[in-house]
């Protein structure tokens, strides 16, 4: 089975995956962060119970991992393929990696949908399913008020993160582009590197989520980092087009030299290796290179 990471047409798309998180609580207990290791093993036994016949309900494979237990690379490979966070202590997983749960962790339920490309609409129903699903088995801690009640007071309400992930290697050569991320601000969106720390984010890859988890609908969080991502990868192909005629030659160069560099070459950093695939993914978006069959 194909794991989302690798569903990557070979279009001229900037979009680069979707993500739906929702964090839930269990009423019975207190936030992870006040948990009693005995209680917190307690109720992690009582959450797989309830969760055996999962897989029987939506058609998929889950499989469950002790971090604790797991090779500090395993966790590392699994972070990479955004699974985890550092914060992560229990989590069970499906095989094609599209869905997952995390357990007592930042709270004591992290359920995330994952797809590739612009489909933030297929995560939510799928991420809404499983919530479902899960409460029919436990109580969540919820406020007529409120709504979904977490250890993080801005993440209350619908306790949903939507974001997607752009690729702006043209647009973020422009003077005004960290103008342009403070502005997203203002439509209740963020955008971050997901590379890179600070100003600096190599591999000029950034991802959009929503700022407001209260007093806005699902729909709403969907539709607006949905229209902020798009913006963003329409207004990158307006500077890319504006590049290839003015720079052609000096594209053309940059695209060959980066895959040459990640054919041949022994060793390199991450920071190298995420700026020459930036480049060389470029080239293939705007018909400098032909990727492979």
């Amino acid at each position: 089975m194909t794991k989302w990471f690798e569903e990557v047409a070979n279009d001229a798309s900037n979009i680069v995956s979707s993500r739906v998180r929702l964090s839930r609580n269990w009423e019975e207990y207190k936030f992870p962060s006040r948990l009693e290791p005995d209680e917190a093993r307690t109720m992690i036994a009582r959450l797989k119970q309830n969760f055996r016949d999962l897989g029987d309900r939506d058609g998929q494979f889950y499989e469950y991992e002790d971090l604790e237990l797991m090779e500090k690379l395993d966790r590392t490979a699994l972070r990479e393929r955004r699974l985890l966070n550092r914060t992560l202590a229990e989590k069970t997983t499906p095989e094609d990696e599209r869905i997952s749960m995390v357990l007592n962790a930042d709270d004591h339920i992290r359920l995330q949908v994952l797809a590739s490309g612009l489909d933030l609409q297929e995560c939510y129903a799928k991420a809404d399913a499983l919530d479902d699903y899960i409460n029919e088995k436990i109580p969540y801690a919820f406020n007529e008020k409120y709504g979904y009640l977490t250890s993080y007071p801005t993440n209350v309400g619908t306790a949903m993160k939507a974001s997607v992930v752009v690729h702006l290697p043209s647009l973020t050569m422009n003077k005004k582009f960290q103008e342009l991320l403070g502005d997203m601000g203002r439509f209740g969106t963020t955008v971050r590197g997901v590379y890179g720390r600070g100003n600096e984010n190599y591999g000029d890859l950034y991802e959009v989520v929503n700022q407001k988890t209260l007093g806005i609908t699902e729909q709403e969080i969907l539709e607006l980092v949905a229209n902020v991502a798009g913006q963003l990868s329409a207004q990158e192909n307006q500077f890319r087009e504006v590049s290839l005629s003015r720079h052609r030659l000096e594209r053309e160069d940059e695209a060959y030299k980066s895959y040459g560099v990640l054919k041949y070459a022994r060793r390199m950093t991450l920071k190298e290796a995420m700026t020459f695939l930036s480049h060389v993914w470029a080239g293939i978006a705007d018909g400098l290179l032909k990727p492979a069959e």
